[in-house]
């Protein structure tokens, strides 16, 4: 009879898993693994069959008091037999006595339901191609590494439910990718990212305290790409003023999850969240 084991993966074993998600049509960044490892160890898992891997989840947890599940991922030929359930309920576990997040896509709404999360709004991405623009000299746009650290932590704790520290200093140094920031009155307003990805580029996160400042940031992020490039924002649908600024770029929605929760959705500003971070660590 086959064994299936499902045990803890290693680094490159998540570099293995992303390469699944780019297969799913998923568009991870081409150097996430290194990112989103560090950020907890301990919480990705990968099922093995006769010592093949064949499905993967991941259940991080930023603290005692939240998690987040995503690359919830079984090759197409092992579906449907229960592999997959065993995953979920691994990582279930782990994260268990806290508000769990994840985004769930469409066909799989309704199995999360199930399982007790409940959903708060939509993530739509949207893509587009990038232009070369001449930004305004006095718009404030700064390297992000030039900002106190502090600073940015501090901002980016109102638009997530937990701090992350270790990730978020680590987001902001992309080996392929730039971070920049918006200082206007000696303050920090705002700040984003934009990585590469499989088949373009991911812009994420887009933090602003208005949509003027939201869309200087934009206009440098995109501006660093090579002209024509496909570029992608996950944006929250009730913050209306990201939709519009993604239509006044003719940018188009091209996939959409549910953000879903197993407890209230976390108080956050989202007014000021242009575009989430990830949808595999939230």
């Amino acid at each position: 009879m086959a064994e299936y084991l499902i045990r803890t993966m290693g680094s490159t074993e998540l570099t293995t898993v992303l390469g699944w998600a780019g297969q799913e049509g998923w568009r991870p960044g081409v150097a996430d693994a290194g990112y989103f490892y560090p950020t907890d160890p301990q919480g990705f898992f990968l099922g093995l069959l006769d010592g093949e891997p064949i499905g993967s989840i991941s259940g991080v947890k930023y603290s005692p008091e939240y998690g987040f599940i995503g690359l919830y991922i079984v090759k197409p030929d092992y579906r449907g037999q229960g592999f997959g359930m065993q995953l979920w309920q691994t990582a279930m576990a782990y994260l268990q006595g806290g508000n769990i997040g994840l985004d769930g896509v469409v066909a799989q709404q309704g199995n999360y339901q199930k399982s007790g999360f409940h959903s708060a709004y939509r993530h739509v991405r949207y893509q587009g191609l990038s232009t070369v623009e001449a930004a305004s000299s006095d718009n404030g746009i700064r390297a992000a590494a030039s900002v106190p650290f502090a600073e940015l932590l501090a901002y980016d704790s109102t638009l997530f439910p937990a701090p992350r520290p270790e990730f978020l200093k680590a987001w902001l140094n992309q080996t392929h990718g730039t971070a920049l920031a918006v200082v206007r009155e000696g303050r920090l307003q705002g700040f984003g990212v934009i990585r590469a990805c499989h088949g373009g580029y991911r812009l994420g996160p887009l933090l602003a305290d208005t949509a003027n400042v939201a869309e200087a940031l934009l206009t440098a992020l995109v501006a660093t790409l090579p002209e024509g490039s496909p570029f992608f924002m996950d944006i929250p649908e009730p913050n209306r003023e990201a939709l519009a600024l993604a239509a006044d770029r003719a940018m188009q929605p091209v996939f959409e999850t549910a953000r879903m929760y197993t407890q209230s959705p976390p108080n956050v500003a989202i007014g000021k969240l242009f575009a989430v971070t990830s949808l595999e660590l939230g």
